[in-house]
């Protein structure tokens, strides 16, 4: 004769939902605790490797330069050092007067942006006030495709685009800096793009005239301020 038992399996216990959100809460704190703290940790070394990046691609563009002055160029048409006047204004530009050995004037720097085909391309360019041209740049960050995006500093032809006209007129660059298909420039301020990389070319030379056309006219009628190294 046989008998069934009944056997009663415990359910298993759940946690409170008041439990988990008080876990899930500390743990979120935590985590914003240590990002936090990273990000302060690091935060003057970043700048200071940027600043270091800018310096570098100062001293590049500007071949003559030994040394640099950081400026500000304000809405207002004035121009000041950096530090001088506080934090900077709204619609400053800041530049890099360079100076050669014997403390005159060798060039003037500044970055510019725009979108390439992959992502911002920044850029250093090199502006000389004799010629009112630019006079070369350089890459401060970009993630342009290698071997295609990254010809912009390679590529000869395309480096031979420069010096490029940066006259002033009317408070604005006589003409506009732009890039131009491939094998049809035909004036000093149009860059001919690189066959098969327009899309970075074209982010150059807009980056370029984004900035100068806001910097070179304020320049003009400061450069007696900025000749000689203060």
């Amino acid at each position: 004769m046989s008998s069934e038992m009944n056997v009663s399996v415990p359910l298993p216990q759940t946690t409170p939902p008041l439990v988990m959100i008080r876990a899930l809460g500390l743990i979120a704190a935590i985590c914003g605790l240590i990002i936090v703290s990273a990000y302060q940790g690091t935060y003057d070394a970043v700048q200071e490797n940027k600043r270091i990046a800018v310096e570098r691609a100062v001293f590049k563009v500007i071949p003559t330069a030994k040394s640099i002055v950081e400026y500000w160029a304000l809405p207002d048409g004035q121009i000041e050092k950096v530090g001088a006047g506080g934090a900077a204004q709204q619609g400053a530009i800041k530049f890099y007067a360079g100076y050669d050995e014997r403390d005159a004037l060798a060039g003037i720097a500044a970055e510019g942006a725009a979108k390439g085909y992959a992502d911002s391309v920044r850029i250093l360019f090199a502006y000389d006030p004799g010629q009112q041209a630019i006079t070369g740049f350089g890459v401060v960050s970009s993630r342009e495709t290698p071997g295609i995006g990254d010809k912009i500093v390679t590529d000869k032809a395309f480096l031979a685009n420069f010096p490029l006209d940066a006259k002033v007129s009317n408070d604005s660059l006589a003409n506009e800096i732009r890039a131009v298909k491939n094998g049809s420039k035909t004036s000093p301020w149009q860059v001919d793009a690189i066959a098969g990389a327009t899309i970075t070319s074209r982010a150059v030379a807009k980056a370029i005239n984004d900035t100068a056309q806001a910097l070179v006219p304020r320049l003009a009628t400061h450069l007696d301020k900025l000749k000689d190294k203060p």
